[in-house]
């Protein structure tokens, strides 16, 4: 019984301090967000916004949204074009599905590849995850928002909602932001990641 109890005891401590890593890891992702914002030529900021920012505005980290998911290729597809916030044609090509949980419901999302994108070599394992979910407009940007992948190896990808961040166009006027497509759209709050930007 002292063993199993022990061995009970190792395994929590274990867990937490994998779960401190992680957490450590997401707050790094979100100052490299700040850092950006705040640096001229990489800020979607105006130069008046710039001057005052303090930070970003996240919700609490939650590592229940942060997910194994079962990763299934869609060979065969083809280029479409997405929808858009200033109506310019984007094209994109589903690359895979996603299928996970997040606190007991069943999800699946879609993953995409941008053709202009896979004209850089840099960009040739990078996968597009845009997605809406019921707190657009209330306290996340209306638009929906995005996080960004790596091609897995397997057939199981991780998805850390944490890391969700805003298009561009969340800030300020003048870009041309992808549109999730309806297939995209979670029926429940995805209330981790960034908030919504002052009024936008």
């Amino acid at each position: 019984m002292k063993q199993i109890l022990l061995f009970i005891v190792l395994i929590s401590c274990s867990l937490r301090a994998q779960n401190t890593e992680v957490i450590k890891e997401i707050k790094a992702h979100q100052e490299e967000q700040n850092t950006q914002f705040r640096t001229k030529g990489k800020s979607p900021l105006t130069e008046a916004d710039r001057k005052y920012f303090k930070g970003l505005e996240f919700f609490e980290i939650d590592l229940n949204y942060r997910v194994n998911a079962t990763f299934t290729r869609t060979p065969n597809e083809e280029f479409f074009a997405a929808g858009t916030s200033s109506g310019k044609t984007k094209f994109l090509i589903k690359y895979g599905m996603l299928n996970f949980s997040i606190n007991g419901k069943d999800l699946t999302l879609a993953v995409y590849q941008s053709q202009r994108l896979l004209t850089n070599p840099i960009y040739k394992d990078y996968l597009f995850l845009p997605f809406n979910d019921l707190s657009n407009g209330e306290t996340t940007y209306s638009g929906g928002r995005f996080i960004d992948l790596i091609i897995p190896k397997g057939n199981t990808i991780l998805v850390d909602f944490n890391k969700a961040y805003n298009p561009y166009c969340a800030y300020s006027d003048g870009w041309n932001c992808t549109i999730p497509p309806i297939e995209n759209n979670l029926e429940i709050d995805v209330i981790v990641g960034v908030k919504k930007y002052k009024d936008h």
